[in-house]
């Protein structure tokens, strides 16, 4: 019996050490970095045969890549604002370029993800696109960040467009290419660089969720000439397209990019463009490639690694010429998946994980893996399980939503796609990953499309007060749309 007892109390002072031990170990730093409009022409993600980035390859092998991970909005604004909120585009209602979140009543008091650390101990930093656009002033700044940086953006720009007028106009922002510039004078060097001395001075007394906001390879799409001479000037560099690929995608399809700045693939070609465009995404892609190597360098180098979660992900996915279209505003796989890559304590590394994840999944991961009190008022699910074992099972899909009524879900096999007039898509992404063969309508897939349906949003809300740019909503009687205030009718003709 005494034996018995010596037993238990030894067990009882090793689980008191124990504790102790975890209680006195420091929480984990963040180090949260994300690439504006990068799609999945990631080196381990496969999705560009020539991509080249050897920086996020080697992060995702010290840690954990997602290599189905999806957005929840495909555009700016609405995906980041799901992501930093872990709330659903369908719930905010936040759907286009505006509003910004702590504009509309119901969210203005919306504890975002760096405001749930930094009201927890963490000092919190940002610098370059975190948040979509300009939501200056120190007021609205103080509420989550305590440090901000340099706003980052476009940097050095040539005197003149590099290209013509697309159909829209003139465009600010429609232009790539190579111009003379040094990669010191563009505005994502600078972001990496004002990281950097910030790795390099740390708070002493408390751990830090330090985020840094690529803009490229956003357009205007500029690089230096050595990114552009990593890719072949030849068509090899071009995308596998179908002039066909819409053939078989209903109307609605078109709907929710009809008019926008970004070019058709018909115009990118009539222009001797798409060779260029593709090499100068690319390109770009290289370049921030390299800039998040600088940080990772500097983070081994301060000897920050081994306790620093480090994310990096997309905002939203890209087409270069794929279903007829450049730019965003899509439910199919090149506009909603993206890279995503965990490495740090809690993350098992060299894993590929093939499970579908959404960037909504990002508040409540991170909650979990540095200890913080959870929330029960968010929308996504820890990705926990899957950072100590890839194969982990995951109880749902990823949906995607642009504009009320207008879904994606993507599973492991399937891209299931809802429109807000009922139209539906369909594809085999094991046998198609190119989305070639929309099966809808085929009696043979009915189970599938149902077992997908169920998945999509329950709450669907119209868009909130002071939505503008990229908004369309719907009408079933009269079965007109209304994109960004211009009513859209079946009979009117498809832009080029």
């Amino acid at each position: 019996m005494n034996r018995i007892i010596a037993a238990a109390l030894c067990l009882v002072s090793s689980l008191v050490l124990a504790c102790s031990a975890a209680a006195d170990s420091p929480r984990p730093n963040v180090l949260f970095i994300a690439i504006d409009d990068q799609n999945d022409w990631i080196g381990h993600l496969g999705g560009h045969p020539m991509a080249q980035t050897p920086n996020i390859d080697r992060l995702a092998k010290r840690g954990t890549a997602f290599l189905n991970a999806h957005v929840n909005a495909p555009i700016c604004n609405p995906s980041r604002t799901s992501l930093m909120l872990g709330l659903r585009p369908t719930t905010t209602g936040i759907y286009g370029l505006a509003p910004w979140f702590r504009n509309v009543e119901a969210w203005k008091d919306r504890v975002a993800l760096p405001q749930h650390f930094k009201a927890h101990g963490y000092k919190t930093y940002t610098c370059g696109k975190i948040y979509h656009g300009g939501v200056g002033g120190p007021a609205k700044r103080a509420v989550e960040f305590d440090v901000w940086g340099s706003a980052g953006g476009i940097g050095a720009r040539p005197e003149k467009k590099l290209i013509p007028p697309t159909p829209m106009g003139d465009h600010p922002l429609m232009d790539w290419g190579v111009f003379p510039h040094r990669d010191e004078d563009k505005g994502d060097y600078q972001v990496a660089s004002w990281t950097i001395e910030q790795l390099r001075n740390p708070p002493a007394d408390q751990p830090f969720f330090m985020a840094a906001g690529f803009f490229l390879p956003h357009v205007p799409c500029y690089a230096t000439q050595k990114w552009f001479d990593l890719y072949p000037d030849d068509d090899s560099v071009l995308p596998v397209v179908r002039e066909d690929d819409r053939d078989d995608t209903p109307r609605f399809s078109w709907y929710i990019h009809w008019e926008l700045p970004e070019p058709r693939l018909k115009w990118v070609n009539e222009n001797n463009q798409w060779r260029n465009l593709v090499r100068s995404y690319l390109a770009c892609t290289s370049f921030v490639d390299a800039q998040i190597g600088r940080i990772l360098d500097a983070l081994d180098e301060t000897g920050l690694a081994e306790n620093t979660i480090v994310v990096v992900w997309g905002d939203h996915g890209w087409h270069l010429g794929e279903k007829g279209i450049t730019g965003k505003n899509t439910l199919w796989d090149r506009g909603t998946r993206v890279p995503l890559v965990f490495a740090g304590p809690g993350v098992k590394p060299g894993q590929r994980c093939t499970r579908p994840a959404e960037l909504l999944d990002l508040y409540p991961t991170l909650v979990e893996l540095c200890g913080l009190p959870p929330r029960t008022d968010i929308e996504g699910l820890s990705l926990a399980p899957q950072l100590q074992d890839a194969s982990a099972p995951r109880e749902r899909p990823a949906v995607t939503s642009h504009n009320q009524g207008n879904h994606g879900v993507r599973s492991e096999r399937w891209r299931y796609i809802h429109y807000a007039d009922g139209s539906e898509e369909l594809y085999d992404m094991q046998n198609d990953p190119h989305e070639w063969t929309n099966l809808a309508g085929k009696p043979e897939f009915a189970a599938i499309i149902e077992e997908h349906k169920k998945w999509l949003p329950t709450i669907d809300e119209p868009p909130a007060p002071g939505s503008a740019h990229r908004v369309l909503t719907y009408d079933k009687t009269t079965d007109e749309a209304v994109w960004e205030g211009k009513t859209v009718r079946r009979s009117d003709p498809i832009p080029e």
